[in-house]
């Protein structure tokens, strides 16, 4: 990982914290066309590319796209089989493989860490389900970590405990990336095998588009558009290109590169019985007004009605993922970093509003 990437990651936490949904609640009646919404992101929003990829329950695909996949070339932005950094939506997929080991015993979401990781959370009480819902009380480790050595998560995890918890477990809800940095340990602990290759075998397999980078790995492989945002490190030089980063040490809380096309599929995957059971009991997020958090997945309220999903934010990238009730799922992404997610959440209603032509 060069010294330039971690002086950058360093300083760009309060970005890089890949996270949460926040924009305003969508007007519920008129339905534009969804080319008109993704162009508006690239014309008035000035994001450099825009996808959105729609797959119905039938598996049929639609995928529009907006923009260039790089500045000053003019070349077309990649379709629904580009890859992009998915950031936060790795978390519905570390849900969904620990939501695996509940159903086949091995994991008990009742139980505390401490059954797992002896010692590993100096004796709070903190349950499975706990971390997966954000309610652990767990403090945020982004921005205490040195990114230029290799990512340990034990030691990035001692390095959060060095910090005041921000409640009591289970008191409230508070988005920490630490939560999923120890539900990857547990995945680890339990089956006796990376995170990353549980996921592979398990949750994410047949998805040919999606992998998790290796140690020290900055670019993207394959198929993909650049991403372009500020670096905090240097905010007065402007917008510049973020394509290159160190995806591996985002680890469990948002490693994950796929495309839209394999999202999709991924959350379609996802038995319905297991969606109800990871949004049920789910509790207030911080924003937006109607939005819920379960075990890894945001119920939130399009002018359609419910959706299951998630959201990923990266500098350079912001992504919206998810399905509705009747198993269409769409995933919209933009290469760039919106002032507001108003526009980006009108083009994701948008597509799973519509009625399917």
């Amino acid at each position: 990982m060069s010294t330039m990437v971690g002086k950058y990651l360093a300083a760009a936490t309060a970005a890089i914290v890949l996270l949460s949904a926040s924009s305003p609640a969508l007007a519920a009646a008129h339905r534009p066309d969804v080319q008109q919404r993704l162009d508006r992101l690239t014309t008035q929003d000035g994001m450099t590319g825009a996808v959105l990829s729609v797959r119905d329950r039938n598996g049929r695909t639609t995928t529009w796209t907006s923009g260039t996949a790089r500045r000053g070339t003019g070349a077309p932005m990649v379709g629904g089989d580009g890859r992009f950094r998915a950031a936060s939506v790795t978390k519905p997929v570390i849900a969904a493989a620990l939501m695996r080991l509940a159903e086949a015993g091995e994991v008990d979401l009742d139980a505390e860490v401490e059954r797992y990781l002896p010692g590993s959370l100096r004796g709070a009480p903190i349950t499975v389900r706990q971390l997966l819902q954000h309610t652990s009380g767990l403090p945020e480790y982004f921005d205490l970590v040195d990114w230029t050595k290799p990512a340990v998560p034990a030691e990035h995890l001692r390095l959060a405990l060095t910090r005041e918890p921000v409640a009591k477990p289970g008191e409230r809800w508070s988005y920490s990336n630490t939560n999923y940095l120890v539900a990857g340990m547990i995945i680890e602990k339990v089956t006796g095998q990376d995170f990353r290759r549980v996921t592979e075998e398990g949750v994410l397999k047949g998805l040919p588009g999606t992998y998790w980078p290796r140690s020290g790995e900055l670019g993207i492989r394959g198929r993909h558009a650049h991403t372009y945002g500020v670096n905090p490190a240097a905010p007065d030089a402007g917008e510049a290109d973020q394509t290159r980063l160190p995806g591996h040490a985002f680890g469990a809380g948002g490693g994950l590169v796929s495309t839209p096309e394999d999202l999709n599929r991924f959350w379609q995957s996802v038995p319905e019985a297991t969606l109800r059971t990871m949004t049920a009991h789910a509790v207030p997020g911080d924003d937006p007004a109607g939005s819920r958090y379960g075990l890894g997945v945001y119920t939130y309220p399009l002018s359609c009605g419910p959706v299951w999903m998630h959201d990923g934010g990266l500098p350079g990238v912001r992504v919206l993922s998810g399905r509705d009730r009747a198993g269409r799922a769409a995933t919209v992404y933009v290469t760039g970093t919106p002032k507001d997610d108003g526009h980006l959440f009108a083009a994701f209603d948008a597509a799973l509003c519509a009625p399917a032509r």
